[in-house]
């Protein structure tokens, strides 16, 4: 592709993104799988790492102008149902991001741009970007435009993923799900657990993140709405 090209194309994404990035090559990083660029400097990974941070920062001070008067116990619930996952994928699907990502043609035909996972990062990722980019005021522009309106939205103390996975199962006589650690990646100081979620006669969901209860909460966040989604 000539790089006239490759410029209109990523002006595009720009207008949607709402920012005009200086230096483009944190841009198209933000959007680079592992299974084209194995090396992490490459992808997305280290982006995701510093986006998944800048958010849950950006996010926390949302909910506290919000909620002036909620406790930590309050506040805690609400940060974490707001930057799962679950959450980062849906705004990058509110994006569109999908078309946009690079990587392998394998792993483009096993569903690649539509798993919540790799959705998931590239939206942590975009905001790593924009912090490196822009700065703060970049970052906090992009995800207040995005996230205040979830925020406003809350209207009572989310549960827990895995305490509403339990409840909805024993309710049905179910059991008790089962959380299964599938892989631990990543350097010890960053490490990437993925835990998959499991209920008797269900299809499992897996779930991601930097500690073994961070990922169990995503999975089991992931077989709610897999849940939800069979009931409509």
């Amino acid at each position: 592709m000539a790089r006239s090209a490759q410029t209109k194309e990523i002006g595009e994404l720009e207008r949607q993104l709402e920012h005009n990035f200086t230096d483009q090559r944190l841009l198209t990083t933000a959007l680079t799988h592992s299974s084209v660029a194995p090396d992490f400097a490459r992808n997305y990974q280290r982006l995701e790492f510093l986006g998944d941070r800048v958010l849950a920062l950006i996010v926390a001070d949302l909910l506290m102008q919000h909620y002036p008067h909620a406790a930590e116990g309050e506040l805690a619930p609400r940060l974490n149902s707001l930057v799962c996952k679950q959450t980062c994928a849906d705004v990058a699907r509110q994006l569109s991001l999908g078309p946009w990502l690079r990587m392998s043609e394998g792993e483009a035909a096993n569903g690649g741009r539509e798993k919540d996972a790799i959705l998931g990062d590239v939206c942590e990722a975009l905001i790593g970007a924009l912090y490196l980019d822009g700065g703060e005021a970049a970052a906090r522009q992009f995800v207040t435009r995005l996230w205040q309106p979830r925020v406003s939205a809350l209207v009572d103390t989310p549960v827990d993923p895995k305490s509403a996975l339990q409840e909805w199962s024993q309710a049905r006589k179910l059991g008790t799900p089962d959380y299964v650690l599938v892989s631990r990646a990543g350097p010890d100081h960053a490490p990437e657990f993925l835990v998959e979620a499991q209920l008797p006669g269900l299809a499992s969901a897996q779930g991601r993140g930097s500690s073994k209860r961070e990922a169990e909460r995503d999975a089991a966040s992931a077989l709610l709405a897999s849940i939800k989604d069979k009931k409509r």
